[in-house]
């Protein structure tokens, strides 16, 4: 009887030791990360514009971003995107015959800088591996800033939105420490914009629905700690 409580109680020990060795294996990782990458920002976009009718032109550019990730698990983590781009905008294709100009022209609408601070939750595999592509969705918020009408219309306004974010991208371990990365984003942006064009005919002012829709393409450099 003794013998038999004996082995009982050692294997209860051998098992509460295992549980805790694996617990303690588990939360012994690195929980935070850092990256800067240069961004290609490239806009998908397509408009909806009232009385000139038309399409939108959004530039493309190259920007700095920052980004901090908390990892929960190893797999599972929640990242946060920082940076800020500046694009030239026009319409294509317009028609602006009833204030006297083509039927079918580009109208210069100045430029614009654009805030969009962006939240995901990722899915990171094999972590353990030199390799360790991740996936993640989240959400954006884009706000408008230091807008500059250009010459042609009086003003040009934009509402901030709310946007959904698709990413998926992939490490590379250098050390333990550092590591590259390339990351790919696509970001689902809607916003509205009003044209104040008084200044070409009284009172004219044009109401436009534009899907902005950028690709988001990082390559960049990243530390654990």
């Amino acid at each position: 009887m003794k013998k038999s409580v004996f082995i009982a109680l050692s294997l209860s020990l051998l098992c509460a030791g295992f549980a805790n060795a694996q617990e303690e294996t588990t939360n012994n990782f690195k929980k935070w990360m850092v990256r800067v990458r240069g961004v290609a920002v490239v806009p998908s976009e397509c408009a909806d514009i009232g009385i000139i009718g038309g399409d939108a032109s959004i530039s493309n550019t190259v920007i700095p971003e920052l980004d901090f990730t908390y990892f929960f698990t190893k797999n599972i983590a929640a990242e946060l995107i920082l940076g800020t781009s500046k694009h030239d905008v026009h319409t294509t294709g317009s028609d602006i015959s009833a204030i006297g100009g083509p039927t079918h022209t580009d109208v210069n609408l100045g430029s614009v800088y654009l805030l969009p601070p962006t939240l995901t939750l990722q899915y990171h595999f094999m972590p353990e591996k030199c390799f360790k592509p991740y996936v993640g969705v989240g959400i954006n918020y884009t706000i408008f800033y230091s807008i500059d009408q250009g010459n042609t219309v009086k003003d040009v306004k934009y509402d901030n939105a709310f946007g959904l974010a698709l990413q998926a991208g992939l490490d590379y371990k250098i050390t333990d420490k550092f590591f590259i990365n390339v990351d790919l984003k696509k970001i689902f942006l809607k916003t509205d914009i009003t044209v104040d064009a008084s200044n070409l005919s009284p009172g004219l002012k044009i109401p436009a629905s534009v899907n902005i829709d950028p690709w988001l393409l990082g390559v960049g450099v990243g530390m654990k700690f």
